[in-house]
């Protein structure tokens, strides 16, 4: 089987699983106002009922993961190289924590294809490629259920949209048609499944320094990035999160100064932990 039609058959049956879903949900016929029906529905290993959910802008009933609404939601956004993995793993230990990384072993091997690898070489012809998988593979993190009380996420499926596959289509890398589809998926995604996030930590990360970093972990995938594509994926993120001229920002922003070497970024991460952890009640 070719990599594009197992591709393609996987995403499939995920509609159709979402199409099930929702379908059996939808018969149970609950009203707008009523408390959520207490229906289980299984949609990629992940128990999903219907909830009334009331959001910034209208009140929508959205696919929600069972008993993980009340758990915080942290989301660590950051350019590449911007220290998200050391963040990380310091707050890995704290035991009311549950880290998840990115799913990067994933995007290197699908059955055997590195999507990672073949974007970064044409991303023109594998972006869609890779974006929808990524949008996959990170909605599966927010769904996914952790036994701790706080979620700390790397990045998120917002960032994989906002930054990521918008930095290839507005430097012309990722065609009309391709951005369209994938927009829809996302579009779908977030009208109709609940995906909370209470805190962005923004380690925010000189392009330059992003770039020594980058040398030195020396990643086979990252070896032909340019500096212009950090400065780019940087002045994304400062549109979207600082100066909020790009797409709604889900959740308050926490700005971490990133610049610099390990000792202080742990007494940073440490002289926030309060804000981060409290920002259920802030």
């Amino acid at each position: 089987m070719s990599f594009s039609s197992c591709y393609i058959g996987r995403f499939r049956r995920t509609l159709a699983q979402i199409h099930s879903t929702t379908t059996g949900c939808l018969n149970h016929q609950i009203s707008y106002y009523q408390k959520p029906v207490h229906r289980t529905c299984t949609w990629m290993n992940t128990q999903t009922r219907l909830r009334s959910c009331r959001t910034q802008h209208n009140s929508t009933r959205k696919l929600v993961s069972n008993r993980e609404e009340e758990k915080l939601v942290i989301c660590i956004e950051g350019n590449i190289a911007s220290g998200k993995t050391t963040c990380l793993e310091h707050f890995s230990k704290t035991s009311d924590i549950e880290v998840l990384t990115e799913p990067v072993s994933k995007w290197r091997n699908v059955q055997g294809h590195n999507p990672l690898a073949l974007m970064y070489q044409d991303p023109f012809r594998w972006g869609l490629t890779l974006q929808t998988y990524v949008q996959l593979t990170m909605l599966d993190r927010h769904l996914s259920t952790v036994s701790a009380p706080v979620r700390m996420m790397e990045r998120s499926i917002y960032s994989a949209k906002y930054i990521f596959a918008e930095n290839l289509y507005r430097s012309g890398k990722m065609p009309d048609v391709d951005f369209t589809v994938l927009s829809e998926w996302f579009n779908w995604i977030t009208q109709n499944i609940y995906l909370p996030v209470d805190l962005i930590v923004y380690l925010q990360t000189t392009p330059p320094i992003c770039y020594e970093r980058l040398k030195e972990r020396c990643r086979e995938e990252e070896k032909m990035i340019p500096m212009e594509y950090l400065e780019a994926i940087h002045q994304l993120h400062e549109d979207w999160l600082i100066n909020k001229t790009l797409f709604e920002v889900p959740a308050p922003v926490l700005v971490i100064p990133a610049d610099h070497d390990l000792p202080k970024m742990l007494h940073q991460y440490e002289a926030n932990r309060e804000k981060i952890l409290l920002a259920k009640n802030a």
